[in-house]
């Protein structure tokens, strides 16, 4: 079966909800976990939205900023993983396209499947606001589990 399970994080609260799934298979199964977060390198948001230059932000303040908010993220699936039992670690990679961050660390890693959850956005919400779970199908060349979050609005 699966020996190392990749599961990425944005630190929200449905992706951390998926990251509790995800440690739960690995548990299950005996597979260690690599925890991810994928950052966007500084000249992304400048050119994206102005925001840099709007907040006269520097890209070494963005990129400790962008380091602190991925360790605090992390530190979440990890502390899941120790008290599941679980061997786990973490990494953060810089990508312009979160999903290519997301396959990259996989195959960098060696691992065998892709643990990423879905917010099951349809119709214009999806097309505006796109998927990184369904670029990640396109590019994977491993397994890759798609677990449907449940909105706690629901």
């Amino acid at each position: 079966m699966f020996k190392k399970i990749l599961i990425p994080t944005d630190g929200s609260p449905l992706a951390a909800q998926a990251a509790n799934k995800g440690v739960c298979l690995a548990r299950q199964i005996g597979a260690e976990v690599v925890a991810l977060y994928v950052t966007q390198p500084f000249a992304a948001t400048v050119g994206f939205d102005g925001m840099a230059a709007a907040y006269a932000i520097t890209d070494e303040d963005y990129e400790k900023t962008a380091a602190e908010q991925a360790q605090k993220y992390l530190k979440a699936v990890l502390d899941r993983a120790s008290t599941a039992g679980v061997t786990a670690t973490s990494q953060i990679v810089s990508s312009f396209n979160v999903a290519d961050g997301i396959v990259q660390a996989g195959a960098d890693n060696g691992c065998d499947l892709i643990f990423i959850g879905s917010h099951g956005r349809t119709g214009l919400s999806r097309l505006l606001l796109g998927s990184v779970t369904v670029k990640v199908l396109g590019l994977a060349r491993t397994a890759v589990l798609v677990y449907r979050v449940k909105d706690p609005v629901e």
